[in-house]
């Protein structure tokens, strides 16, 4: 293991993922409610890790052989996104819930939970772009080092999504008034339709 390299990957995959965006929003939110945290950022870390691994294998090479991939997913997470930022922007308007600490709650299914999680993460092309083709383009600067480079960025992810998940823990207190919940869903609802019109238009 070189660890220079290893640290290299996983600065470059803690720069990559560390901006506000769907995915982070969704974990924030979990993290928040106190539902299924160490499954959805287990998800989340899991699926960024086989992404990486295409980075450094062969996804450039699926990409060129299926030319409508791309679009495909372009256009597919961004009506995904729309849908679950209306969701979100509905219950900024009508929601009066409150996140009580220290009393139970019923927490929302864990099927539900996964497969919006899922879809969030692999219906982004976003996701493919950062953690695909860009770190796949930062290892061709160290030939030779791919173990290294992506222990790194694996780990570097791993690190991100269970931080968001417990430690949004701290945040709790401030959502114990639903003004501050509905401020949140309205915020993810503008992430989500932001992120959107990006894939949309092809930005």
């Amino acid at each position: 293991m070189n660890f220079p390299i290893f640290l290299t990957g996983m600065l470059s995959g803690l720069s990559l993922i560390m901006a506000i965006g769907a995915q982070n929003a969704f974990v924030l939110r979990q993290g928040l409610r106190g539902e299924h945290v160490l499954a959805v950022c287990l998800t989340c870390a899991i699926s960024d890790a086989i992404l990486i691994l295409l980075g450094v294998t062969s996804f450039g090479q699926i990409a060129q052989r299926l030319p409508w991939l791309a679009p495909a997913m372009r256009y597919a997470g961004a009506a995904f996104l729309i849908w679950y930022g209306t969701k979100s922007m509905r219950a900024a308007l009508q929601s009066t819930e409150a996140l009580i600490v220290g009393t139970e709650r019923k927490a929302g299914g864990l099927a539900k939970a996964l497969t919006a999680c899922l879809a969030i993460t692999w219906l982004n092309p976003h996701v493919y772009l950062d953690t695909v083709v860009l770190l796949g383009t930062i290892l061709t600067r160290f030939a030779g080092e791919t173990g290294s480079f992506a222990a790194g960025a694996v780990s570097g992810s791993f690190l991100f999504f269970f931080s968001l998940g417990y430690g949004s823990a701290w945040l709790r207190p401030i959502f114990a008034k639903p003004s501050a919940w509905r401020i949140l869903e309205a915020g993810i609802a503008f992430v989500m339709w932001a992120i959107a019109a990006k894939l949309v238009l092809g930005d």
